[in-house]
């Protein structure tokens, strides 16, 4: 009298199935949760140089009449500019008033990547003439 026994549990063979895609599944859960916490990392930066740039152009509202040329760097990493340029309304004749070009621009790295923001307005100067 043969007895046949049934097998219980799994095989070896389904095992490594099961864990291989047990693997698979969490390396795409690990990819999305790197991914979306490289993608806060980044929007936070980026405000951070967007809110140094609005605040560069309004520390610079008013120019002085030669113009301004500045930028220097933060303790974080931004590269910081300030241009103006004077904008000639002699020929439009609005006389003596002086306005000028302003361009701010923030620079920093994110990763390997190098990322900018740059804004760009009209300013009144100050000078021998406004006075």
């Amino acid at each position: 009298m043969t007895s046949t026994r049934q097998q219980r549990g799994f095989s070896l063979l389904e095992m490594m199935v099961a864990i291989s895609i047990l693997a698979l599944a969490l390396g795409s859960l690990y990819q999305a949760a790197s991914g979306a916490t490289r993608n806060v990392r980044t929007s936070e930066r980026y405000a951070y140089g967007v809110e140094l740039a609005r605040s560069l152009l309004a520390e610079n509202g008013v120019v002085p009449e030669n113009g301004t040329q500045q930028a220097g760097e933060t303790p974080g990493g931004y590269d910081w500019r300030v241009q103006t340029q004077s904008i000639d309304l002699a020929r439009s004749g609005m006389g003596n008033t002086r306005l000028y070009a302003i361009e701010v621009g923030v620079a920093w790295f994110d990763g390997r990547k190098r990322r900018e923001i740059v804004l760009n307005s009209v300013v009144p100067g100050y000078g021998r003439e406004s006075r």
